[in-house]
């Protein structure tokens, strides 16, 4: 009874999927992008992960990650940074110390969109540089609000170990040097994956 149920099920999801995904054969439709139509291949259980891990954004001295490149008049007058545009390459540790085992990068741009406080749009990748997650990446995409004491920011995607990724992190500032700007952000990362 229950396999006759599944079958079922699994010939109405394929008829579904010819139905409604049959490629376009004709030029005159100027749609013929879809290759083909098939039921995605059959992954184990999906996980989620808990990571932690010391992001150390460096704006001061002779080597930065986090460099501003591009700055308008407006962002120059703006106490939330609004307007300014920042490209990183920041260390990912395990520990607050930014001389604590070295896991990954995190690479991508921050920008001030808050007219009234400071919170940023961030995009970034977090790339890993170590053991069996070398060359996988999570992708984040999100809104920071700096000064709260946790920002939650989603995780769009990834790539290697972290294809098909989705959840979410949390940001938490260990500290930052107001002068400088350089500052210690504490992720946790929540990813589900296969």
């Amino acid at each position: 009874m229950a396999s006759s149920i599944f079958s079922s099920l699994l010939l109405l999801l394929f008829l579904s999927c010819a139905t409604n995904f049959t490629p376009v054969t004709s030029s005159e439709q100027g749609n013929d992008y879809l290759i083909s139509c098939r039921l995605a291949p059959h992954f184990p259980v999906e996980k989620q992960s808990h990571f932690r891990f010391y992001w150390h954004d460096i704006l001061s001295g002779p080597n930065p990650t986090a460099v501003q490149v591009v700055q308008t008049p407006e962002t120059i007058k703006s106490s939330t940074l609004f307007g300014a545009v920042v490209m990183i390459d920041d260390a990912l540790t395990t520990r607050p110390d930014v001389n604590s085992k070295l896991v990954g990068r995190a690479q991508g741009l921050y920008t001030g969109a808050g007219l009234k406080k400071i919170e940023f749009l961030i995009a970034m990748n977090f790339v890993f540089t170590d053991g069996k997650y070398n060359g996988s990446t999570i992708a984040i995409f999100g809104h920071d609000e700096v000064l709260a004491p946790v920002r939650e920011m989603p995780i769009v995607g990834g790539s290697g170990l972290f294809r098909f990724a989705r959840g979410y992190v949390e940001a938490r500032t260990y500290s930052v040097d107001w002068k400088t700007g350089d500052a210690v952000v504490q992720y946790d990362v929540f990813v589900n994956h296969y």
